[in-house]
């Protein structure tokens, strides 16, 4: 009975031995190259081909060829004008007063819009702007 102890001892010791070396492949480090720079001719070689410049003609402009007719554009700003006979901003100004906006944002600030915008219709518009916006 003893060699049966001492041959599983054996075996037992062999797998542990075995396990614990080293059995990963040894790797070879290479050094790092650096990339090799190119050189490049400062200027490129002429052409081969002599070549002539031509003469421009600007005679030939024509404003409906540079600056055609959308007809597509026509047709939807027609439909448009057809469906809304008053422009929703004008109907608001209209409604808006001089006094009505001079109450609602001061005599200096109507003043100034005055002077900003060139005239007081601009100013109006401001003002239907601005009672638009506090409504929404």
């Amino acid at each position: 009975m003893p060699n049966k102890k001492l041959l599983i001892l054996g075996i037992t010791a062999s797998f542990f031995l075995g396990a614990c070396s080293n059995t990963a492949p040894q790797i070879k480090q290479q050094p790092v190259q650096k990339p090799v720079k190119k050189e490049y001719a400062a200027v490129p070689p002429p052409p081969k081909k002599k070549i002539e410049l031509k003469e421009v003609q600007d005679d030939n402009y024509s404003p409906e060829y540079m600056y055609p007719d959308d007809k597509y554009k026509k047709d939807k700003l027609a439909e448009k004008s057809k469906t809304t006979d008053e422009d929703p901003i004008e109907a608001a100004t209209a409604a808006m007063s001089r006094e009505e906006c001079i109450g609602m944002i001061g005599q200096d600030k109507f003043d100034k819009y005055t002077e900003m915008f060139g005239n007081e219709a601009a100013s109006l518009k401001r003002c239907t702007l601005l009672k638009s916006m506090q409504k929404g």
